[in-house]
C-alpha cells in the first residue's frame, strides 16, 4: 500500500477518479499542504509543476493505495514525465507520509497555478480524454498511448462539443436515454479509432429493440471553410489526395474541397477554421459565416462537420501550394469564379459533399455577401 500527494489536475475529482476506475468514496481521501513548496504554471502547456518555495503547496493525500491504484497514477502522469519522490504532508496539523509526482524535466515556472481556471478552461475534455486514456491501461505502452495523445484529446474535445451544442431537431422525442445495455469494445485504435457497441434502442411502439452490434469509426470534429471574396467574386479551393476515394478505388483520388481540418484539443471551431486557412493557402480571414453544423455520415462515423463560409481577399496571385511539411501535406489552390463553382456543382463535378453545401448555401446569400461587401 502506498499513500500518495497529488497537488494538480487530479485534485479533480472527477478526472482522480477517471484515472483510477472507481469512485472517491472507496479511497482514503483528505485535503492536505506540502510545506516550502509551491505550485506553478507551465507555459503552453495544460499541466503544472511543483517546485520548492517560501509557501505550501495545497492538495489531496491519498491513503492506503493499492498497487493497481498506483500502477493506474503512474500509467497516467507516464505522459507527463512524472516520477514519485518521498515527502511528509500535513494533513489536519498531523504528519503523514507520502509520495508525489514531480519531474526533472525543464518546465519553466509560468506564475502561480490556478485549480479552478484549469477547470473551467480544460476539466470537462481532460476527463473525457482520461477516460480513453485509462482504457488501454494494460493493454497498450504508454509510448503507444503517447503517441495518440493529440487524437485522444481531439476525440475528447468533440465528445464535449456533443454535450454542450447540439440545435438538431428530433420530432420522435427519443433521447440518449433510451439507449441501453450498452458495450463497447475497440478492436482498433490509433490515429482514429474503431468501436464496436452493443446496444438495445427504444423502438417508436415503446418497446426495446434487440440487442444489436453496430460499428462505429471514431474521428473528431473537423471544420471546412470556403474561402469567398465578394467583391472578385470568386473562391479559393484546394487540391490535394485523399486515401477515402483511393481506397474505394477511385481514378481521381485527388480531392478538389473547400479548407478543411481537424479541431485540436480545447480548439473552438472558429479557432480551427482560421488556422487552416493559413496553413492550407496562406489566407487570413476576416468575417466567418456558419453554413451548417451536421454528421458526416450518422449512420457509421462519429466524425462531424462545422461548415463555414469566410471573407476573404482573393487577388490572383493568392493561388500557390502549401501545407504542413510535418504532416506530410501537399495542397496547391485555385480560384473559381462563382459561375464556374455553380457549373461545377451542376454538373457534378464537385464531388465533395462539404463543398456542394457551401456552394448552395453562397448561391443563396450571395447577394447578400455582395451587398455588405
Amino acid at each position: 500500500m502506498k499513500n500518495l500527494f497529488v497537488y494538480g489536475t487530479l485534485r479533480h475529482v472527477p478526472l482522480l477518479e477517471a484515472v483510477l476506475g472507481k469512485d472517491v468514496s472507496d479511497l482514503q481521501i483528505a485535503s492536505a499542504q506540502l510545506a516550502d513548496h509551491e505550485v506553478f504554471a507551465v507555459k503552453d502547456q495544460d499541466f503544472p509543476i511543483i517546485k520548492a518555495g517560501d509557501g505550501h503547496a495545497e492538495g489531496l493525500w491519498l491513503g492506503a493505495l493499492t498497487e493497481t491504484d498506483v500502477a493506474r497514477l503512474q500509467f497516467y502522469e507516464g505522459g507527463f514525465a512524472y516520477d514519485l519522490v518521498p515527502i511528509t504532508v500535513q494533513v489536519a496539523g498531523e504528519s503523514r507520509p507520502a509520495e508525489v509526482f514531480k519531474s526533472e524535466a525543464a518546465w519553466a515556472p509560468n506564475g502561480a497555478w490556478s485549480l479552478n481556471s484549469w477547470v473551467d478552461r480544460y476539466g470537462k475534455w481532460a476527463v473525457l480524454g482520461a477516460l480513453e486514456e485509462m482504457s488501454y491501461f494494460g493493454m497498450r505502452s504508454r509510448d503507444d498511448v503517447d503517441g495518440m495523445l493529440p487524437m485522444i484529446r481531439a476525440r475528447a474535445t468533440s465528445q464535449v462539443q456533443a454535450r454542450t451544442k447540439n440545435l438538431a431537431l428530433s420530432p420522435g422525442g427519443m433521447t440518449r436515454a433510451d439507449v441501453t445495455d450498452v458495450a463497447l469494445t475497440r478492436p482498433y485504435a490509433n490515429y482514429f479509432t474503431l468501436d464496436e457497441y452493443d446496444l438495445s434502442f427504444r423502438r417508436y411502439d415503446g418497446a426495446n429493440s434487440d440487442m444489436v452490434r453496430r460499428a462505429v469509426f471514431v474521428a473528431t470534429d473537423a471544420v471546412i471553410v470556403l474561402p469567398y471574396d465578394p467583391v472578385r467574386d470568386r473562391v479559393l479551393l484546394i487540391e490535394q489526395f485523399r486515401p477515402g476515394p483511393f481506397a474505394r478505388g477511385d481514378a481521381l483520388p485527388w480531392q478538389l474541397e473547400p479548407i478543411a481540418g481537424r479541431i485540436d484539443a480545447n480548439e473552438t471551431a472558429e479557432t480551427t477554421a482560421r488556422r487552416e486557412a493559413m496553413e492550407e493557402a496562406g489566407l487570413t480571414l476576416d468575417a466567418l459565416h456558419e453554413v451548417a453544423n451536421c454528421y458526416a455520415s450518422p449512420g457509421c462515423t462519429t466524425e462531424f462537420y462545422h461548415i463555414y463560409l469566410g471573407i476573404a481577399d482573393l487577388p490572383d496571385e493568392v493561388v500557390g501550394v502549401s501545407g504542413l511539411e510535418h504532416e506530410a501535406e501537399d495542397i496547391r489552390s485555385f480560384l473559381y469564379s462563382f459561375d464556374e463553382l455553380m457549373e461545377m456543382t451542376d454538373t457534378m463535378q464537385a464531388v465533395n459533399a462539404p463543398l456542394v453545401l457551401s456552394a448552395l448555401w453562397l448561391a443563396r446569400h450571395r447577394d447578400r455577401l455582395r451587398t455588405t461587401a
